[in-house]
């Protein structure tokens, strides 16, 4: 339900095409605050987590962190969903020995515990605020909370979302579109800037398709391929989660002739992008393979129709 209701109500075509102007305008923030800072040193990374914590905070409760209560929100958002990231890679023992669960031997779940009532207490804020507005009455605003909390309200309790589920919802959702974005943009700029030759194909091909004295816009993306490549190559060299999020398959299975029985934790390792057997000089940054044929990856003889992720 929480799927259908993310699809339809935050991730639809309509919805996203609603917010392209917050999307404009906060590019454009971010890029002539960079620009301000020429000749000196500047946290990409920082800046770039910035503009899309206030695009996603914008469609979820319509706010961006500079309007929320103290200056300082943003490093706290940043600090928070970066240290929830690191947690969620970090090997953990009770992983592979439940048994040792109980006894958080490294201390993973005190430290994600005090992490979630740091978010918890962000939330409960922003969602008293709406409860309010829509106990007195008055005009709110049509963002993702808001609907959230309207349909918390209907009378069937299966299908309902508790306050505790939309706390939840609303942290994947900043976890999940904040840090990982932002890596992943360092990481292209920080692979451009060490291959001078594929800075300049980019260069030529912005300047070519846009024009050197024009700011890029959405409508050029489809006709940048070669910008596409890069951003494509960094997630190969550099995914955001090298071993994903784990996950569980509902019935027994059998992957690459292992027997993977139902229940278990799968860590999918996406090291296989550097597999040299189906990539050439996987180590080296090279665009230029995405703009030829993709590898063909075969699954045949696998039941991955039990995995919820393929």
């Amino acid at each position: 339900m929480l799927r259908k209701v993310c699809v339809s109500k935050m991730l639809s075509n309509a919805t996203l095409d609603s917010v392209h102007s917050l999307r404009r305008r906060e590019v454009r923030r971010t890029v002539g605050h960079i620009f301000g800072w020429v000749g000196s040193t500047v946290d990409v990374g920082g800046q770039v987590f910035l503009s899309i914590l206030n695009v996603v905070t914008n469609m979820l409760w319509g706010g961006t962190v500079e309007e929320d209560e103290g200056a300082s929100m943003g490093a706290e958002f940043r600090e928070v969903v970066s240290d929830i990231t690191y947690l969620l890679g970090k090997p953990n023992l009770s992983d592979f020995f439940p048994g040792l669960d109980r006894f958080d031997f490294q201390g993973i779940t005190k430290q994600y515990d005090g992490l979630i009532r740091r978010f918890d207490q962000i939330f409960e804020r922003l969602i008293s605020q709406r409860m309010r507005i829509e106990k007195e009455g008055r005009e709110g605003g049509k963002d993702f909370l808001q609907f959230l909390l309207r349909l918390k309200d209907e009378s069937d309790p299966k299908t309902t979302p508790t306050i505790t589920r939309v706390k939840s919802l609303l942290l994947d959702m900043v976890v999940g579109g904040s840090d990982t974005s932002s890596n992943t943009i360092e990481f292209a700029m920080a692979e451009v800037i060490n291959q001078p030759e594929i800075m300049k194909n980019a260069q030529k091909e912005l300047d070519s398709v846009v024009g050197r004295d024009n700011i890029v816009e959405e409508s050029h993306i489809p006709k940048l391929p070669y910008l596409q490549a890069v951003m494509k190559e960094t997630l190969r060299l550099h995914p955001t989660l090298p071993l994903l999020i784990p996950h569980c398959p509902s019935q027994t299975c059998t992957v690459g002739g292992y027997s993977i029985p139902k229940g278990s934790g799968v860590f999918v390792n996406v090291a296989i992008h550097r597999d040299p057997s189906n990539w050439e000089n996987p180590l080296k940054f090279h665009p230029e393979r995405f703009l030829m044929d993709s590898p063909k990856w075969d699954f045949s003889g696998s039941d991955l129709k039990y995995f919820p992720f393929w």
